[in-house]
C-alpha cells in the first residue's frame, strides 16, 4: 500500500490531565499510561510547557518519563517549539506528517488547561489548588483530599481504575 492510499484514520479520542505545577500530574500520567497499555491500547502523550528553550526527552524531564512509561508517541508543545518522539521508525514523513498522533487509541495530554474543547481530569494535592471553576470540560478529580463532587473522583493511586474510566467513556474496540 502506497503512502497515498493509505486510508484516513479518525482523530483519537483526547483527555487533558490539568492543574498547579507539582500537583502530581506527572506521575499520575505515567501510571495511567502503564495501564492503559497494559489493556491494550496504543497511547500517545502531549505535553504542554509554558517554557521556552526546553531541553526534550532528556534524563529525569516529564517526556522521558512518558517514554518510560510506554508512551507509543510524546509529544512537547512549548512557545517557541514543538518536538515529537516516536517509537515506529518505519512510518514515512509523509504518514508522520498526515497523521500525526492518528496511529494511536487515545492521546493523553499533560496541561492544555486552557483548551476549551479538550475532556480533563483535574488534579490537585491541595483543595487551594483546585482549577475546576477555572477551566472547562473537566469529567473527573483526581486527588487525595476528601472532597466531594458530582463528578467521579480518583485517589492518585488509582491508575487503573482511571483507566479503566477512560476505556469506557473514550475506548472502543472493534
Amino acid at each position: 500500500m502506497t503512502d497515498s492510499a493509505l486510508p484516513k484514520r479518525p482523530i483519537p479520542p483526547i483527555l487533558a490531565f490539568v492543574g498547579w505545577h507539582n500537583s502530581g500530574k506527572t506521575t499520575l500520567v505515567c501510571a495511567v499510561v502503564a495501564e492503559i497499555k497494559r489493556l491494550g491500547y496504543r497511547v500517545a502523550v502531549v505535553k504542554s510547557s509554558s517554557k521556552t528553550g526546553v531541553v526534550f526527552d532528556s534524563p529525569g524531564t516529564d517526556t522521558s518519563r512518558h517514554k518510560a512509561a510506554g508512551a507509543d508517541m510524546v509529544m512537547l508543545v512549548a512557545p517557541d517549539q514543538m518536538c515529537l518522539q516516536t517509537r515506529a521508525v518505519d512510518i514515512s514523513l509523509k504518514v508522520l506528517v498526515e497523521q500525526y498522533l492518528c496511529d494511536v487509541d487515545i492521546v493523553i495530554a499533560e496541561g492544555f488547561k486552557r483548551s476549551e474543547d479538550i475532556a480533563k481530569i483535574e488534579v490537585f494535592v491541595d483543595r487551594d489548588q483546585r482549577l475546576r471553576d477555572q477551566v472547562s470540560g473537566v469529567i473527573a478529580v483526581a486527588t487525595n483530599c476528601d472532597c466531594s463532587s458530582d463528578l467521579p473522583v480518583f485517589r492518585l493511586d488509582q491508575a487503573a481504575a482511571i483507566a479503566g474510566f477512560l476505556e469506557q467513556r473514550f475506548l472502543h474496540r472493534n
